[in-house]
């Protein structure tokens, strides 16, 4: 399994450009990742997709039903932006206008590890995310993983 760790505070330059820090760069090249898809996140922020992730995701999201209009609605604004993205030899990838202008990106940003994927954040709205953590984190911790043994395998997470 694909696991991401890690906060970086980054650059986007006047060009578009970011350049992936030296320890989230390690993490990816360890794990074999060096194509990517960047594309909007669900909320405002950009996801950075390592390749096989994404093609993953898109198996999955493509067994939906056309014919089914909630179904074509969420096809259209998933796909939305999507566009790949490869390393430069510097280690930078190009992030076009648009999904900068989405993320309200304009120099300063926050990448976030989120397990197989890399949230790509504002740094002041990120930090205005954090602001808004819930006080009550650990009943949220309890709704979503209480009945799920932790540090325990499962059968879903064996190789």
């Amino acid at each position: 399994m694909l696991q991401l760790l890690g906060e970086y505070d980054c650059r986007v330059d006047s060009k578009g450009r970011m350049r992936l820090p030296t320890a989230l760069l390690d993490q990816l090249q360890q794990l074999g990742a060096d194509e990517f898809v960047i594309n909007r996140g669900f909320e405002k922020y950009l996801t950075l997709y390592p390749k096989s992730i994404w093609e993953g995701i898109t198996r999955d999201i493509n067994r939906l039903n056309v014919y089914d209009k909630q179904h074509r609605e969420f096809l259209r604004y998933f796909f939305r932006g999507a566009q790949p993205v490869v390393l430069d030899s510097a280690g930078r990838i190009l992030v076009n206008k648009r999904l900068l202008d989405y993320a309200g990106i304009a120099k300063d940003v926050i990448l976030s590890a989120v397990n197989d994927r890399i949230e790509i954040w504002d740094k002041a709205e990120y930090e205005r995310q954090l602001e808004q953590e819930p006080e009550d984190f650990s009943d949220i911790a309890q709704a979503v993983m209480g009945n799920r043994p932790l540090g325990q395998v499962t059968d879903d997470a064996k190789p």
